[in-house]
């Protein structure tokens, strides 16, 4: 008599259609049982939980002290992020609790290209064309733009997505010099400190994680530094900007451009249609009426490669905590203090 195995059951928080077509490729062979939930993981919502073994989560999921407690509380044993950031997540407070995994690269590449594709559209005013010639206005008023040759772009960390979206950038004969808080070896990039960079870019493009460190990163003090006319691209985290204080840089025309794929407020409106309803958040609604700001609702993951990466690795680090007892993509607060770690992720972080 063959003796049935349980399958690990996992619930899906926050499921969009790109995820549900993703994840049932990656699980064809159905070897998890996954319920895809349209509510967002919350303290009002982890209910829905009870009786998985693990929650999927992404980036506008609340992962706070009291969804933890109850989670674990449930015999939920891991929280899978199917993405790299985890700002969202107590991660100190989930130590000893509940084992938390997150896919640390899915394709640095379409986060890149993503960016520069907001910079050429923004620069080269290809969205405002696009308008026009719909309506059959073929006139040029208006679209001058400038060329990106030559320019110097200031890179705010290097990881892989940032180095990818430097290798860019040189591909269009600009010259390029970074900050990161932890410089890559022999790469042959020039890093400069955080004051030159505000001071000599053309164009600061983000691609760090959000720390409380450098939250709001980007403020008044630091736009007054800048050069008059910068183009800031963000594809990072929200709230390495201040919002406000982007708003009036660029009232000021101080800021030239924004081009923005993340939002600092952007939990209650991005991945949401509100086409037909009245959005609430001011700060938003005056940045998208600026006619040199571009908003794309956190878009630049949204590739075919991305989403089966994301999947596939997703599914492994639920496989691997569970058969093996281990998961080299395990975070915890230790591993994301990379001073004190000493984690060799060749078992679970507790």
């Amino acid at each position: 008599m063959n003796k049935t195995v349980k399958k690990l059951r996992i619930a899906f928080f926050d499921a969009k259609d790109y995820d549900r077509n993703s994840f049932l490729e990656a699980n064809a062979s159905e070897e998890f049982e996954i319920t895809y939930l349209d509510a967002r993981l919350s303290t009002d919502t982890y209910k829905l939980a009870e009786g998985y073994d693990a929650v999927c989560v992404f980036v506008n999921d609340e992962v706070n002290a009291e969804v933890i407690d109850r989670l674990a509380a449930m015999g939920v044993r891991l929280i899978a992020l199917r993405c790299a950031g985890y700002n969202n997540v107590d991660i100190e407070y989930a130590y000893g609790k509940i084992h938390v995994v997150r896919v640390p690269a899915y394709s640095p590449y379409a986060v890149a290209e993503h960016a520069m594709a907001l910079l050429l559209t923004s620069i080269r005013r290809i969205h405002k064309a696009y308008i026009r010639t719909r309506d059959f206005n073929f006139s040029l008023n208006g679209l001058t733009g400038f060329d990106l040759h030559g320019k110097t772009v200031g890179v705010i960390g290097t990881g892989k997505i940032g180095r990818i979206f430097i290798d860019i950038c040189r591909g269009f004969g600009m010259h390029v010099i970074a900050y990161d808080k932890f410089p890559a070896a022999n790469s042959g990039i020039e890093y400069v400190g955080l004051d030159e960079l505000w001071e000599r870019s053309d164009i600061i493009s983000l691609h760090c994680p959000l720390t409380d460190e450098n939250r709001h990163m980007i403020g008044a003090d630091t736009i007054a530094r800048m050069k008059k006319g910068v183009v800031i691209i963000n594809t990072s985290r929200g709230a390495l900007i201040d919002s406000e204080a982007l708003l009036e840089g660029i009232k000021q025309r101080q800021v030239g451009a924004a081009c923005l794929d993340v939002y600092e407020e952007e939990a209650d409106v991005f991945f949401h249609d509100y086409s037909g309803h009245i959005v609430n958040d001011d700060t938003l609604a005056r940045l998208i009426s600026m006619p040199n700001v571009i908003v794309t609702s956190h878009q630049a993951f949204l590739t075919k490669e991305a989403l089966a990466n994301i999947a596939d690795t997703t599914l492994d680090n639920v496989r691997l905590f569970f058969e093996n007892d281990t998961c080299p993509n395990e975070i915890c607060y230790k591993c994301a203090n990379l001073s004190t770690c000493k984690q060799t992720h060749e078992k679970k972080c507790f």
